[in-house]
């Protein structure tokens, strides 16, 4: 059952049936166990009667002493009714002759053994009490028939479960609506959300909700402010990356004009280089752009199949030797022959390309940028470092912000993206980025990954 409302009603009603149907059996068998003692007191006491009027009138059993039970009424101070007049009494003598019976009391003996016992006369079962006077040499014999006792409880039992199921009825209607009542807070907190416009990510109010409503306000008030947080950082992302593609579109629209107006073959020729190194600026943001995209949301990528970790670094290596022959920058690559596969190449190729590619541009010319490949017990390590100018002091809490430049960043020369990508692909992979200054210049930046491969996330049911 998919509804909460119904699902409770159910189980109230359930569970208040269950508790009634207890109380039933109980009664029941409570009025039984009850009537059966007034009962047998009752037989117990008019066997004793009888006896104590034949001792009184010298222990003489007339033909008409057993008929004085018929005067006893079913319940003390019942007065008649279809339950009197129910009793017979049988006295024998020591003899074995009857020696006064009531009315309707059977020829055959009632009981042989003397205090309470059942026995079948004619097909009845009755329920017998025998008074033994041994002085007197009599056996007062007095029973019920069994189905007058069990036709007082079904009565008695009836006259219970008959003003129930009239209460039933009105027990449930009152219980839906209890559920109803106590479940309107939830109503009113889907009405409030579904009233909301889509731009409205304010606080809900938590403070007069009931106690169990307020975990899921408070829960919903954390998904607003994370869902507003994203939508801002979206909204500066697109704002940062319209205004970084602005700029060189302006510089390649301006470089074509001269090209065009070229009044020789020397300045027409600088035009185009500068052409050149705008697409390839522009190429490299619009990649980086796709990059940052990717990695923050690596969690619905679909799993890839496992690759070796030396085959990546050595390719994103191999796409990098065009910009590092330019740039008059070896590249020198050590694997330490580190045996490691990952389903994550799509985020940890980008991520090293980003660090060897800061790390080309970083350094001068003649320089050496070196990619190591370390295995140490459960982590793997990516270690590249360069002889740049590194990282200053007051840029180094920043550098993995979106569009961050450091002071020392010459003009042109980067997006400010680069290490954004490799923090937010290594997050993506459960591992870590450090970036540390080396002792004789340069910078040393490390992503530590762990060996196992990191769980796939539990969908949310």
């Amino acid at each position: 059952m998919s509804s909460i409302r119904g699902r409770l009603f159910v189980i109230l009603l359930a569970a208040t049936g269950l508790i009634w149907l207890s109380a039933v059996g109980w009664i029941q068998h409570s009025t039984r166990t009850e009537v059966s003692h007034v009962l047998d007191r009752r037989l117990q006491e008019s066997a004793q009667m009888v006896a104590s009027l034949i001792r009184r009138s010298g222990g003489i059993a007339g033909p008409d002493s057993a008929g004085l039970v018929d005067e006893a009424p079913a319940l003390p101070g019942t007065g008649g009714h279809d339950l009197a007049r129910q009793l017979i009494c049988q006295v024998w003598g020591f003899d074995g002759r009857l020696k006064s019976e009531s009315d309707g009391a059977p020829s055959q003996q009632l009981a042989e053994a003397e205090g309470f016992s059942e026995r079948e006369v004619d097909g009845e079962v009755w329920r017998v009490y025998s008074h033994v006077d041994r002085e007197m040499g009599i056996r007062v014999m007095v029973g019920d028939a069994r189905a007058v006792r069990d036709r007082l409880v079904h009565g008695v039992v009836i006259g219970l479960l008959a003003p129930a199921l009239l209460i039933l009825p009105l027990l449930a209607a009152l219980i839906w609506l209890a559920v109803r009542r106590g479940l309107e807070p939830l109503d009113r907190l889907a009405q409030a959300l579904s009233r909301r416009p889509a731009t409205d990510l304010g606080a809900l109010q938590a403070r007069r909700a009931p106690a169990e409503l307020r975990p899921m306000i408070e829960a919903l008030n954390g998904l607003f402010r994370r869902v507003e947080g994203l939508r801002e950082r979206e909204r500066s992302f697109t704002a940062f990356a319209a205004h970084e593609l602005k700029t060189p579109l302006a510089g390649l629209k301006t470089q074509a004009q001269v090209a065009v107006l070229a009044p020789d073959g020397a300045t027409r020729d600088r035009a185009l280089a500068q052409i050149a190194q705008g697409v390839d600026r522009t190429d490299r943001m619009v990649r980086q752009l796709l990059d940052m995209t990717a990695a923050e949301n690596a969690i619905d990528a679909a799993p890839a199949s496992a690759q070796d970790g030396a085959r990546i670094l050595a390719e994103v290596a191999d796409d990098l030797a065009g910009l590092a022959q330019s740039r008059v920058v070896a590249l020198q690559l050590d694997t330490g022959g580190a045996a490691w596969r990952t389903t994550q190449a799509a985020l940890l190729a980008p991520a090293l390309r980003n660090l060897l590619e800061n790390a080309i541009l970083a350094s001068p010319a003649g320089g050496i940028v070196e990619a190591r490949l370390m295995r140490d017990g459960e982590t793997v390590r990516f270690c590249v470092l360069d002889r740049g100018p590194g990282i200053s002091k007051a840029d180094r809490p920043h550098v993995t912000e979106r569009f961050y430049r450091g002071m020392a960043h010459p003009a042109g020369g980067g997006s400010g993206l680069g290490l954004s990508i490799v923090a937010a692909a290594v997050k993506a992979m459960g591992g870590e980025l450090r970036l540390s200054p080396r002792a004789q210049g340069g910078e040393q930046a490390e992503i530590i990954l762990p060996a196992a491969p990191r769980p796939a996330p539990s969908p949310i049911r």
